[in-house]
């Protein structure tokens, strides 16, 4: 099953409702901006994390207005040295390529250990839009859907102010 197809699927199992639009292969939220102009959707970056020694990951979600503090966000998840997690980590947890990072990789997450954070500025927003494991597609869903999404894979999330 294609990997856009296992999140609808996913999606249609729990009863989600949502949209999905077609485009060129997106790299970037600038690029993916270019294709919600006009729509009053969230627009959400999601970032694959790592510590330093490599033993944590996280998942965060923000605004793509925004950009992320490292060492502020180290400080709250009470993480040290945090980065981007490298390629290899992001396909080995949530089997994805760059680009294509988004809550939906959390199905892929086999071993359950990436930690999810949410910043506070979009966590009530609306509709979110997120790459369905597939940058060449962009799904729509509601703030509370991605709630259900996140905990119906077992996960807990925190909303983080920074």
């Amino acid at each position: 099953m294609s990997p856009d197809k296992q999140v609808t699927s996913y999606l249609d199992n729990l009863g989600i409702e949502y949209k999905m639009i077609e485009h060129p292969a997106v790299y970037t939220t600038e690029q993916a901006d270019e294709y919600v102009k006009g729509m009053d959707v969230a627009r959400i970056k999601s970032m694959f994390l790592t510590d330093k020694k490599k033993h944590n990951f996280y998942l965060f979600i923000m605004g793509d207005d925004h950009r992320l503090d490292m060492k502020k966000f180290g400080e709250v998840v009470d993480g040290k040295g945090i980065k981007m997690a490298s390629e290899k980590s992001l396909k080995d947890k949530m089997n994805l390529s760059a680009g294509m990072v988004s809550i939906f990789g959390l199905l892929n997450n086999k071993d359950k250990d990436v930690k999810v954070f949410i910043e506070k500025k979009i966590a009530l927003d609306g509709y979110m839009t997120f790459h369905p494991n597939d940058n060449t597609k962009t799904v729509f869903i509601k703030a509370e859907d991605m709630y259900r999404f996140i905990k119906s894979l077992g996960y807990d999330y925190q909303i983080i102010d920074l």
